[in-house]
């Protein structure tokens, strides 16, 4: 027997089938939204459908941007010669925290992971080699996991970039093994970004 009606049903479905929302915290933010001012909803849903239609990657680094170049890639005070490379652009956000890193840095989109059918041809490996090849770049520091994936993919990387010549970092421990970047501390990530080691 359903509780509510149908148009408060199909928004608690579709609140619930966003990542980390479960069945009583969807019902909890129907209700909210339900009871906003119709212009505060209105706002949202525009912000929403903007957002979509709006954002797509910087053509350099593949972070998610509204415009062609990232406000990291434009800055001309930051150093384009140091990359790093992490997973998803919340581990970009997660490093950004610390104001500490002055360098830019290529998403990947994902990791290798054989497991569940991801390769290296499923994420964003060539425009980063493409990248290496067209830009003047000292150092790549690897920061993906620590997780099987994230090592197997820096291992990869690793490999790929070491024959050019240019220095390859990974960030140093005290980011737990299979732990997500975007969870960890400011302090953490930084002691890992400052211990970083060649490969």
């Amino acid at each position: 027997m359903e509780l509510y009606s149908g148009h408060i049903n199909r928004l608690i479905e579709e609140l619930a089938s966003l990542p980390g929302i479960g069945g009583k915290s969807a019902q909890r933010l129907a209700f909210y939204l339900i009871n906003l001012p119709k212009d505060r909803v209105k706002r949202l849903a525009d912000s929403i459908v903007d957002a979509r239609e709006n954002v797509h990657y910087c053509k350099i680094c593949y972070t998610l941007t509204d415009e062609d170049v990232c406000p990291i890639c434009s800055r001309a005070d930051r150093n384009h010669r140091m990359i790093m490379v992490v997973e998803n652009a919340r581990d970009l956000a997660a490093y950004e925290k610390t104001g500490k890193y002055d360098g830019v840095y290529h998403v990947l989109h994902g990791a290798i992971s054989p497991m569940l059918g991801i390769g290296p041809g499923d994420i964003r490996l060539a425009e980063l080699i493409k990248r290496l090849e067209t830009e003047e770049v000292d150092e790549v520091i690897i920061a993906t996991n620590s997780s099987l994936e994230g090592e197997t993919t820096a291992m990869y990387i690793s490999k790929l970039i070491k024959p050019t010549g240019i220095k390859v970092t990974r960030i140093a421990s005290g980011v737990p093994v299979g732990g997500d970047l975007e969870y960890i501390d400011e302090v953490t990530l930084l002691r890992a970004l400052e211990g970083r080691t060649e490969l």
